[in-house]
């Protein structure tokens, strides 16, 4: 009868122990969503400024037409990207495209002085620094997450019930950590 009642509150311990560890993961990766969202929602934003941006330059750089042509196009792989990697990588190709595009517009004296331009110029700036700020913390949330996903004894469980960890959302080139500079 000993032995009965060790083992089940063995048992009931265990269960408590397993039930807190998954509460844990769980929480852990709502958090992910939740930051993995407002990446997007600041991406969004960026991807939203990014047609009035190229109508406003479109009337002075006609000459300038494929650097033009290459931001629509990253945009549009941008929006459709399924993972967090694809994501990534097609976000560091807009981030050069426009940091390109904002160079070359250093020649044209009458764009620098449109003030839709400096408008959206400012825009952009402010939501690049908003999706630097979102990357950080989605980075965090992954970290935390993957933490748990590789310590003992939370890898037995996530085994057990299929969390795997996650990508970070990352930049490859040293160059590419800094937000671009969008300044006349």
């Amino acid at each position: 009868m000993l032995f009965i009642l060790v083992f089940a509150t063995f048992l009931l311990v265990l269960s408590i122990v397993v039930i807190g560890i998954y509460n844990t993961f769980i929480k852990r990766r709502n958090l992910l969503r939740e930051a993995w969202s407002g990446i997007e929602v600041q991406l969004k934003r960026r991807h939203d400024l990014i047609p009035n941006l190229l109508n406003t330059v479109k009337g002075y750089m006609q000459h300038e037409r494929k650097l033009l042509e290459g931001i629509a196009e990253m945009r549009a792989r941008s929006i459709n990207a399924g993972t967090v990697r694809e994501k990534a990588e097609t976000e560091r190709g807009i981030s050069a495209m426009l940091s390109s595009l904002f160079a070359i517009a250093e020649a044209y004296p009458e764009l620098k002085a449109n003030q839709n331009f400096l408008d959206l110029q400012s825009n952009l700036s402010n939501t690049e620094d908003q999706i630097q700020l979102a990357r950080r913390y989605f980075n965090g949330t992954v970290r935390d997450f993957n933490t748990l996903v590789e310590s003992f004894p939370f890898s037995i469980i996530a085994s057990l019930f299929g969390f795997k960890s996650y990508d970070f959302f990352e930049l490859q080139d040293q160059s590419e950590r800094q937000a671009p500079k969008i300044e006349f």
